[in-house]
């Protein structure tokens, strides 16, 4: 019986994951041909929001069916007005939808001056900032429409209907095809050191961090939240969770930052189709934020965050930081470092530079990593595992409470080369998060201890002592040899051709 069930939950996935790729293949080709989407930014930023209220209705539907089983009534969350099934796809007996739905010109009218002004709404409304009506609000207070031909916007939202979110294998692929979509619009506008961290990697460190139902898990550059996301599922999956454990998953684990206004509205909206209802996420600088003012009440039990790279900060911003720097990275890891409570955990990416530049900053801020964290792993990962950053970066992992003895290094070697055709994978990791444990020497680990390294500098770009020379040097006369052999050789052949002449 339970060989059946999973070949009808697989069965059911493929089916699934067919129906959404298809799908948002046809939207992107509609979206193409309107004036107003220039971009895979825009072709993500138009899917959301319609998706979002098609999602959104699918989930009214579900808290109507969970009501009605505990014989008690439900109220809507949308006004009838402007419900999914009256407004997008009002439908005829046979289910197809309505030939007179709004389209065109009515379609655009009604989305743009009555449907975004009503949702904006929620904000003002809702009862706190931890409800989804809330999350509404901020949704459509951010977005806006760009589609400039309501029939585009029609054949979108047909193609959006087609779909289901109900059953747990169609909220999976609809999650991981959501994510595939993120990815391309990180790979399309990335500025100022921003860009996807691959879902491997996210997966590795959520692992080797290993957070608990119960902590509170922070990502202050959180972006699409894809740390987050991929931290809830760690702490859902194949899991028994009770009503007062699912409560703390969806109210009391996740907390996130954002400064940029559309990666903030997707990580909202990437949280709530992966199964979070009203994400903790805030609109805001983080580095605004001077660390003399974060007290015990604002601390975290973990952090996993991937900060910008190379990005450059005023010095207004650098004022509130003890260690004054322009490197936006490294003033997030000095935010990091203070925002975890006692005992807290933490997984960050950073360029590898970190670990040598000579500069007092970085020497203060590896010196300040050093005595307050326990600093026990270094993931160093290999040039393309950020398809087009051009940089190579490194995995900190650490304990804030107790200073550093002995660091854990982990040089993930590849037999080829990463990129956008070649991408990083879970079983690249699979030898690094074996090993995270028991943190073992082997060909590509070794470990060192922090006495050994230099007192002044804190230098951590350790050299790989374990790893086998690429090829014995030659001896200078077995060179000579093959110089004298070759001379011979084209002498020969230059007399073959002078004898032909």
């Amino acid at each position: 019986m339970l060989f059946v069930k999973c070949l009808v939950f697989l069965y059911v996935t493929i089916l699934s994951k067919t129906m959404f790729e298809q799908t948002f293949k046809n939207i992107d080709d509609i979206l193409r041909k309107d004036a107003g989407c220039g971009s895979e930014l825009d072709y993500v930023e138009q899917t959301s929001w319609i998706l979002f209220l098609k999602y959104l209705d699918d989930l009214e539907k579900d808290r109507a069916t969970a009501a009605e089983l505990t014989g008690k009534a439900y109220t809507p969350i949308i006004d009838k007005e402007y419900q999914w099934i009256v407004w997008a796809a009002p439908k005829l007996g046979n289910g197809k939808i309505d030939h007179n739905a709004l389209t065109g010109d009515d379609l655009i009218d009604f989305v743009n001056n009555k449907l975004f002004p009503y949702l904006k709404k929620f904000k003002l409304s809702a009862e706190s900032a931890a409800t989804i009506e809330y999350k509404i609000g901020e949704i459509f207070s951010e977005l806006k429409n760009r589609l400039q031909s309501g029939y585009n916007l029609r054949e979108v939202i047909n193609l959006i209907d087609s779909l289901r979110f109900r059953t747990h294998a169609e909220k999976h692929e609809m999650s991981h095809l959501y994510e595939s979509k993120i990815k391309n619009m990180g790979n399309a506008g990335r500025n100022g050191g921003e860009y996807y961290t691959p879902r491997p990697l996210i997966t590795t460190i959520v692992k080797v961090v290993n957070p608990e139902i119960g902590e509170k898990i922070y990502d202050g550059a959180c972006g699409s939240a894809g740390f987050l996301c991929e931290a809830f599922r760690f702490l859902k999956e194949g899991k028994s969770l009770s009503t007062k454990e699912t409560e703390i998953l969806q109210r009391k684990t996740f907390y996130g930052k954002e400064k940029k206004s559309l990666a903030y509205i997707i990580g909202i909206m990437n949280m709530i189709f992966h199964g979070v209802e009203a994400p903790n996420i805030i609109h805001t600088n983080t580095l605004a934020e001077n660390l003399a003012d974060i007290q015990e009440k604002n601390r975290y039990d973990v952090v996993l965050a991937n900060p910008p790279f190379g990005g450059k900060e005023r010095a207004e911003v650098q004022q509130n930081f003890p260690i004054k720097t322009g490197e936006t990275a490294s003033l997030f890891l000095q935010h990091f470092i203070k925002i975890l409570k006692a005992g807290g955990k933490a997984g960050i990416v950073i360029k590898n530079t970190f670990l040598s530049n000579t500069d007092n900053a970085t020497i203060a801020i590896r010196k300040h990593l050093l005595e307050s964290c326990n600093l026990h792993t270094v993931l160093d990962l290999p040039g393309g595992t950020f398809t087009g950053a051009g940089v190579k970066t490194v995995v900190l992992f650490f304990e804030k409470g107790k200073p550093t003895q002995k660091i854990w290094f982990y040089q993930l070697n590849l037999d080829r080369n990463l990129g956008k055709t070649n991408p990083l994978n879970e079983n690249d990791l699979a030898e690094f998060l074996a090993l995270s444990l028991s943190k073992g020497d082997t060909e590509n680990s070794w470990t060192v201890n922090v006495k050994d390294i230099d007192q002044n500098t804190f230098d951590l770009s350790v050299k790989n002592p374990n790893k086998k020379e690429e090829a014995a040097l030659r001896q200078p006369q077995q060179i000579l040899e093959e110089m004298e052999a070759l001379d011979e050789e084209s002498a020969e052949i230059l007399n073959s051709i002078s004898e032909l002449i």
